[in-house]
Parts: C-alpha cells; sequence; structure tokens
C-alpha cells in the first residue's frame, strides 16, 4: 500500500512541477509576495502630510512647527498664510491634518497667557486620526515644557502656554465603519471580477468550445463583450445592494453623487475583468487561472490602502501601486461616500483609473487574438 501511495505521489509532484507555469506559481507565488509585502505593509503611523496656516509667521510659532516635525510624525507639505486653500487639501486627500495657527500666537506667549492651536484632521480613518491627536498633543506638550525651561520656569507647565484644540473633519465620532464598509464593497467587486471572470475564456478552452464558437460569424470583440458584460451587471448589482445592507443597517448615506458613483464603479469593475480576462487568456487550465488571480488578488488588496496606508510603505512600493486600480478606487468611493466630493476633486484619481481599465482590456483583447492565432 505504502508503495503505491508513493508512486502515486511521485506522480503528482511530477505532473505539477512539469508546467513551467505551475512552478512559477507554487515557487514564486510565496517569495514574491513575502519580499514585497514584508516591506510594505505597516500600521505605523508617520510622516503625516499636514498643512500649516501660520499667519503669525514669526520665530515662536515656527518653533512650534518644529516640535511637530521633529518626531518623524508630521510631514509639513504645504505652508499657508490663510484658510482659503484649507478645504480643497483636505477633500483631494492631499493632506491628513492642518495646523492653525492664530496670528497672535507670538504676542500672547509673550505675555504668558495660554494660546488655542487648532489641529484639523481628515476623520476618514478614525484609528489614524485617533493617532494624530495623540502625536499633536505630545508636540504641544514638549514645547510647553520647552518654552518653560526658556523662560527659567516662571510658566506653568500643567496649563500648558500652548492649548491643542482638535476637530474632526468627515467623520467627527471617528466611527470605522464609514472607512470599511465602503473598503469592503471595493474587495467584493474584485473578488467578483478577477476569481470568477478568470476561469471564463479558460473553462472554453478545456472543455474545446472555443473552437466551436470562433468558427461562428460571432466577432472576437462580441465574443469578449459577452463574456464580461454578466459579470459587469454582477458586480453593479452586487454594489448596489451592499449600498443598500449599508444604509439600512449601519446608516451609512452616500453624501456625493450617484451617477459618478456608479460611472467610477463601472470603470473599476471593467478594470477588473481586463485583468481577469488576461489571465484566463494566458491559462491552460482552471487551476492555473485560479492560482494566478488569487496571486494577484491579495496584493492588489494589502497594497490598495485598504488595510495599511500607502504613505508608509517604502517609495519603490508605493510606485508599485499606482498600477492597482483598487487603490484609485477606493480614493473615490470614500470622496463620494465619506466627504461628498464630485469631479472636481476627483479627476486625478478617475482618469487613472480610466486609463488602468482601459490598458487591462486592451493588453486582455490583444492577447485573446494572439492565443487563437
Amino acid at each position: 500500500m505504502i508503495l503505491r501511495i508513493r508512486q502515486i505521489l511521485v506522480k503528482e509532484f511530477l505532473q505539477m512541477f512539469r508546467d513551467v507555469r505551475m512552478r512559477l506559481v507554487v515557487l514564486a507565488m510565496p517569495l514574491v509576495q513575502m519580499t514585497v509585502l514584508a516591506f510594505a505593509l505597516t500600521t505605523d503611523v508617520k510622516e503625516i502630510a499636514t498643512a500649516v496656516v501660520d499667519p503669525d509667521n514669526t520665530p515662536a510659532s515656527r518653533l512650534l512647527v518644529d516640535e511637530f516635525t521633529g518626531g518623524n510624525y508630521f510631514a509639513v507639505t504645504h505652508r499657508l498664510a490663510t484658510d482659503r486653500d484649507v478645504q480643497e487639501l483636505l477633500d483631494a486627500g492631499r493632506v491628513r491634518a492642518v495646523l492653525r495657527i492664530p496670528q497672535n500666537f507670538s504676542a500672547r506667549l509673550r505675555e504668558n497667557k495660554t494660546v488655542s492651536v487648532q489641529l484639523l484632521v481628515d476623520g476618514t480613518l478614525s484609528n489614524d486620526a485617533a493617532i494624530t491627536f495623540n502625536y499633536a498633543n505630545q508636540a504641544a506638550t514638549h514645547f510647553n515644557r520647552r518654552m518653560a525651561a526658556e523662560g527659567g520656569g516662571t510658566v506653568a507647565v500643567a496649563g500648558g502656554i500652548v492649548e491643542m484644540r482638535t476637530r474632526t473633519w468627515y467623520n467627527p465620532n471617528l466611527e470605522s465603519k464609514y472607512y470599511y464598509i465602503p473598503g469592503l464593497i471595493a474587495v467584493m467587486l474584485i473578488l467578483i471580477g478577477l476569481m470568477l471572470t478568470s476561469m471564463a475564456i479558460v473553462r472554453e478552452k478545456e472543455i474545446g468550445t472555443i473552437e466551436q464558437v470562433m468558427v461562428t460569424p460571432i466577432r472576437r470583440g462580441e465574443f469578449i463583450v459577452g463574456k464580461t458584460l454578466p459579470f459587469l451587471l454582477t458586480g453593479i448589482l452586487t454594489m448596489t445592494l451592499m449600498f443598500v445592507i449599508a444604509r439600512l443597517i449601519f446608516g451609512i448615506h452616500i453624501l456625493g453623487s450617484l451617477t459618478l458613483l456608479y460611472t467610477a464603479a463601472t470603470i473599476y469593475i471593467l478594470g477588473n475583468l481586463g485583468m481577469a480576462l488576461l489571465v484566463s487568456v494566458t491559462a491552460r487550465t482552471q487551476q492555473q487561472a485560479l492560482l494566478t488571480a488569487f496571486f494577484i488578488l491579495v496584493p492588489a488588496i494589502l497594497l490598495s490602502g485598504f488595510i495599511f496606508p500607502i504613505r508608509n510603505m517604502p517609495e519603490t512600493v508605493q510606485w508599485l501601486t499606482v498600477l492597482n486600480p483598487m487603490r484609485w478606487f477606493l480614493q473615490i468611493l470614500h470622496g463620494i461616500v465619506i466627504k461628498g466630493v464630485g469631479v472636481r476633486i476627483l479627476w486625478m484619481p478617475l482618469c487613472t483609473l480610466t486609463f488602468l481599465a482601459g490598458g487591462f482590456l486592451g493588453l486582455a483583447v490583444s492577447r485573446f487574438k494572439k492565443t487563437l492565432e
């Protein structure tokens, strides 16, 4: 019995590793994912993109800003003299926090009075917002102690020279559901589009019906459309049902345009279908297609910014995430659902998503033609 089992075991291993693609999937997939993802994935909150509104612009106010940037927690990306551009910066996600220093900051410090400094934080990701508040309070405490020491201890540290006043935008109660539920919808759409569609054409090749279809008057483009349209409609229906559940059970309202939301979702699903078709036309078996789709799915989710912030990833990995449609759809989704912004703010991720979707679909169609030839 042992001999027979050993013979079957040897046969299965030989069959598994005889195929070059299977060897790549079995051996390369864990190595690549471990190498890339281990460097990229971190829950640390650092280098928070921050805008500073400092109409006072004195040595004291600059010293306060230095306290914020000295600990590698805040990264000042914009310096403003007025509040005019604050809303647009937060809406577009170009900054996660805004430090507002009053105009009489230095004068009130000289009078030994408490000065209120406001910190506006994007509350889309509630955990990051709470940590940001903690970092800000630490920076203010360090500033107070430094001023007290330089003043000979005449200033009481307990009351604080600088008093931090925090305000959360978009998610005042810091409820994580406003971030994660729209993100789960994006995950479900890529799951349906990638995992199911990746086996659509390879199934036809395995059972031998694709040659029969191709000898009919149907064109290749019509065949691709016919294969992808059911999954596109399924994705749209799935998103609609999930938003209905989010509204009825979790009380999540869509603040922005429904038309823009469904347009972006359609482009996103088409991009996923393009990747899936590319997998399907290059794979020889459904097993290969499924493993390859899984190989794409895991990094696509982990490198989208949904679980781990992209800004904390190494710069090389950040450039790789540009090719991930889910990254751009998440920005659009959170912008529409949570912030209620429109095309004027979301044009860049929308254009990038459209370009990626067109590229993946074009590659899939081109590869499909070469496969048949």
